[in-house]
């Protein structure tokens, strides 16, 4: 065993630019040459101020089986209100660190504290395949450090013989039996063990199932290798989409339903303008780009890149929260500023649990989109489109339309194309929802807010503007609240209506 006490400060290389990072000096490893395995131990110190990501090179030989990794570093006592000590580790293998993750292998944030990988199978978060001579690169990242400095001790082991088969990935279908045009709802923000999650595959699919949803999104954090472990669980009853969640220093963002196998970089700041590339990369792999929980207060979590690529915002995540409050107001302006500025286009919302655990519950909220069938494409359209809601449950069913000037009528995400001053009744009809309140908001405000529906949930509220008045017209159901004039949580809300010639 090889130890390497020496200060961070005198043994590692700074590197300028997008992703700054330290790279430390390398690891090497005897050729097999009978040896059934190998250790080195590195230990080092990363001082308050480091960059986001610190490189530790591993030089691997020929004859490798398997790469096994185990890390610890200390947690000392913070003052309140300082952060503490949190190192992120993952891995890429000799093809390099190059931003676009060409050499990427895994990564398990702080989930795990150690891994392993070879050619057929690989610890969650990790990907299989052949271990291969070169220049592999241990990436960690001090996602917080103390005052007093980060100490870590890493221990790579390499395994010598002949390496395992590797297995070729299954990926779930794209298509599953629907009901044609139809509202479909969905869950497109989970985690499971392949990041931080503590449920498999199974017992989210599961979940799933039982809060009567339709479709649902695999969105680990900065990892595809999940892709592979859906195909079993998905079934003609639910739609298993594929992507990731790009959790950067700058903010979180779904890669909702895009192509099997495909890794979205993440290590990047808004400062660093690489967010537009990575955008792309997801549109361009059939997907969406949907901000994620984009005023949370955990570190880093808070959305800097602004909206100019976004297909659709999350609005709300898990339990309803004030952040949600304040995220439901922002897309609310957004959507002003879109309507004000004559512009055709706007960004629509959507609802996620982001749930990792119990007791987070699978399924609130869920986003109900009006989709041509359960497929990818459908759905993807469906969401991209704004025809959908959110709501707190599968109790939870909305219709929403807009009607008036000889019999035209526009429902959720769609225009009613109707002169300044045409009479049109806007109509939601609620069920699920007891002594719930229903608002319409437009781009004036609230102007209408309705009586409680009764104990049974169900209810139809009316509402007549014209266009001049109201160029859209959005529904909120909220539970009562004893507070005030303040608002109470939301049960349900749905995208626009839009009204008025374009």
């Amino acid at each position: 065993m090889a130890d390497d006490d020496t200060a961070i400060g005198r043994r590692a290389l700074f590197v300028t630019g997008a992703a700054a990072a330290l790279t430390l000096g390398s690891v090497s490893f005897a050729e097999a040459a009978g040896r059934e395995q190998e250790t080195r131990t590195v230990r080092g110190t990363l001082p308050p101020g480091s960059p986001d990501f610190v490189y530790l090179p591993v030089e691997v030989p020929s004859g490798v089986r398997e790469i096994r990794v185990a890390y610890t570093y200390d947690k000392p006592s913070v003052p309140a209100g300082t952060t503490g000590n949190a190192l992120d580790i993952g891995v890429f293998d000799e093809r390099g660190t190059e931003l676009g993750g060409r050499g990427f292998r895994g990564w398990s944030g702080g989930a795990r504290s150690e891994f392993f990988l070879r050619a057929d199978d690989a610890t969650p978060g990790y990907l299989p395949g052949p271990v291969r001579e070169g220049t592999w690169h241990l990436a960690l990242g001090p996602y917080t450090v103390a005052p007093q400095g980060l100490p870590y001790e890493i221990t790579i082991t390499l395994t010598y013989g002949e390496p395992g088969e590797v297995r070729e990935p299954v990926y779930p279908p794209e298509r599953a039996e629907g009901r044609g045009r139809a509202w479909y709802r969905g869950d497109c923000h989970l985690h499971s063990w392949y990041s931080d999650g503590r449920r498999t595959p199974a017992e989210l699919a599961a979940l799933a199932r039982a809060a009567g949803l339709d479709f649902i999104n695999s969105s680990e954090h900065n990892t595809h290798s999940a892709h592979a472990h859906w195909a079993d669980v998905a079934g003609d009853d639910l739609l298993v989409l594929l992507g990731e969640e790009v959790t950067t220093r700058n903010g979180h963002v779904v890669a909702l339903g895009t192509d099997p196998g495909t890794f979205v970089d993440w290590r990047y700041r808004a400062r660093d303008h690489r967010f537009g590339r990575f955008a792309r990369q997801i549109r361009r792999a059939g997907g969406l780009v949907v901000p994620a929980h984009p005023h949370a207060t955990c570190v880093g979590c808070n959305w800097k890149f602004g909206f100019g690529e976004a297909d659709a915002v999350e609005v709300w995540n898990g339990a309803y929260s004030p952040e949600d409050e304040v995220a439901l107001a922002d897309w609310d302006s957004m959507l002003v500023a879109s309507v004000r500025s004559g512009s055709r286009s706007w960004i629509p919302a959507m609802g996620n649990s982001d749930a990792h655990r119990d007791p987070d519950v699978v399924g609130l909220p869920q986003t109900v989109v009006l989709a041509d069938d359960l497929t990818r494409e459908a759905i993807l359209e469906g969401i991209r489109a704004g025809r959908s809601y959110v709501a707190e449950s599968r109790h939870v069913s909305l219709s929403f339309t807009a009607s008036g000037g000889r019999g035209r009528r526009a429902g959720v995400g769609e225009r009613l194309e109707a002169g300044r001053d045409t009479p049109v009744t806007v109509r939601l009809e609620v069920s699920g929802a007891p002594r719930c309140t229903v608002r319409f908001v437009t781009d004036q405000g609230v102007l209408h807010t309705s009586a409680p529906l009764p104990v049974t949930g169900a209810g139809v509220v009316e509402w007549r503007t014209t266009p001049s008045y109201a160029a859209y017209v959005r529904a909120e159901v909220r539970h009562e609240t004893a507070v005030g004039p303040l608002p109470g949580a939301l049960a349900a809300f749905t995208n626009p209506v839009f009204l008025g010639r374009a």
